[in-house]
């Protein structure tokens, strides 16, 4: 796989040449637009909204719309004038516990490989990390854009994951949230009896994407038989109300009783049956 950036980590005098891979796949079926008559596939053309021609790519511009209806155009001299230096460097700010920060900053992993002669500083670097239990906030340019950064002991190696700027985050008190409702303290046992019979190891393998492996299956299918004599999908329907929460927590538990958690197993039983035949790279 290509590195998508290289550079080094630098804190204090340290510097460590990494180079940096992506640590996730998309996994989305991708769909084209066809023409029912031929299925030709349809292309996008760039229209202009006053007069519905096409423009061509020599006469588009960047424009901001500072009020509705009004743009002010930005040329490459204007983005110039605020472009940060795309130094190659991963500049650790400072260090703090992994607790003190919300999950919802992070965002996109990066595994971190240490390049020629960053092996020792690499590993220490690493192990400093996991002892003291904290991670480097740091920030670095990926294709010229600034990005806040988290550098973590991910296992066998270190991982730089991309975090939002607080700016980014829209607080929770602009949304409509439940409070001061009573809770019975057997409506409150019942629920955590539920949660430890539920309760298990975290095995990430065991969770698949559903969805995806029944659309796998379907494009199987229809690619297979053609488009003919596939019978509609039925669905249970969905219960739109609970109005008993304790007869609800208590048929919960009574079916989960005695029975082991089997989800594991037939996740990976499904996901065996319903992959799609992919192209050799």
């Amino acid at each position: 796989m290509r590195a998508i950036w290289k550079g080094s980590i630098s804190f204090g005098l340290v510097n460590i040449p990494i180079a940096l891979y992506p640590a996730t796949r998309a996994e989305e079926l991708k769909f084209r637009l066809l023409r029912s008559g031929d299925l030709s596939p349809v292309n996008y053309k760039r229209v202009a909204e006053a007069d519905g021609k096409e423009v061509p790519w020599d006469q588009i511009v960047k424009g901001y719309e500072y009020e509705k209806g009004k743009f002010v155009v930005l040329k490459d001299e204007d983005f110039q004038r605020v472009d940060i230096e795309a130094t190659q460097t991963v500049d650790i700010i400072n260090f703090v516990h992994l607790e003190e920060v919300n999950p919802i900053f992070f965002y996109k992993p990066y595994y971190m490989e240490p390049m020629k002669g960053g092996d020792k500083a690499y590993v220490l670097l690493r192990e400093a990390l996991r002892d003291s239990k904290k991670i480097a906030i740091a920030k670095v340019v990926i294709k010229t854009r600034q990005h806040l950064a988290a550098v973590k002991p991910q296992e066998k190696g270190l991982m730089l994951e991309l975090m939002r700027f607080a700016s980014e985050l829209i607080d929770v008190d602009e949304y409509k949230m439940p409070t001061g409702h009573a809770l019975g303290k057997k409506e409150l046992q019942m629920a955590k009896s539920l949660i430890d019979s539920m309760s298990g190891e975290w095995k990430p393998e065991e969770y698949v994407d559903e969805y995806r492996s029944a659309l796998e299956k379907v494009i199987e299918e229809k690619v297979e038989k053609g488009e003919k004599g596939l019978p509609p999908v039925h669905r249970k329907a969905k219960p739109t109300n609970v109005i008993d929460l304790v007869s609800v927590l208590q048929k919960s538990l009574d079916e989960k009783g005695g029975r082991g958690n089997k989800r594991g197993a037939t996740a990976r039983t499904r996901h065996a049956k319903t992959g799609l035949r992919r192209k050799a790279a």
